[in-house]
């Protein structure tokens, strides 16, 4: 599967309305293709939150022996997937052709880091959470750029975090807006007979990359021979 090219209706400014923006544009011209994308995702990740769940039903030797695999599963296969997806989002933003297989970038490139990251980040995360619930979410904000920089510029797990803290560094109030915008566009989804979530999602998704690239600009801005996007065919 190919896609066209995108061109962005906006400039690419770090901020909540271009960042949205930019993101339901992309939404609604490559609806079917990342709906595709997303249904896979989700097919490939379901069973392994079944499997985590198990125990909770009928806590026995097998049930236990599900829950471990799915999290072992979750960490090996469900992070290079989420990877994929914003990578996808990424290129897409950029002006870039996908196809079906970037979805497993993950698997195929830097693949010990992203999984490394992943837990990274979960850790760092669920350690905030535990001390108080605002760090969790101060830390959460500022490493929310791990998984491009791990599959788009190929950092380390470590590296990854320290160049995410500092990305983020002018831009946590905005990222925060970000999430809580995120809030009711996915409650909305769900209201809206389940089916809704999967626009929310890819909408939120999108945002994201959105934002991720507009900072990444400012800090590495293209040359003059080069354009930040293609023009839509």
């Amino acid at each position: 599967m190919k896609t066209d090219a995108f061109s962005s209706p906006e400039p690419f400014i770090p901020d909540v309305g271009s960042s949205y923006s930019i993101g339901w544009e992309l939404m609604k011209k490559f609806f079917l293709e990342l709906l595709l994308l997303l249904v896979i995702s989700m097919a490939i990740q379901m069973p392994i939150q079944i499997m985590m769940k198990s125990f909770e039903i009928d806590v026995s030797a097998g049930t236990i022996f599900l829950g471990i695999l799915g999290l072992a599963l979750s960490i090996l296969a469900g992070i290079p997937i989420s990877y994929g997806i914003d990578f996808v989002n990424l290129k897409l933003v950029r002006g870039e052709k996908f196809d079906v297989g970037d979805l497993f970038i993950g698997f195929r490139e830097n693949y010990l880091n992203v999984v490394l990251s992943g837990i990274l980040v979960g850790a760092i995360v669920i350690a905030g959470f535990i001390l108080l619930i605002i760090p969790g979410i101060i830390f959460a904000i500022k490493l929310s750029f791990v998984p491009y920089l791990v599959i788009d510029k190929k950092l380390d797990a470590v590296e990854a975090v320290k160049t995410s803290w500092d990305m983020t560094t002018g831009h946590s109030g905005t990222l925060f807006l970000m999430f809580l915008l995120a809030i009711p566009i996915f409650l909305l989804g769900l209201i809206l007979l389940i089916v809704g979530i999967f626009p929310a999602i890819i909408w939120i998704t999108a945002a994201f990359a959105a934002m991720y690239h507009a900072v990444d600009l400012r800090g590495n801005p293209p040359k003059e021979n080069e354009e930040t996007v293609l023009e839509v065919e």
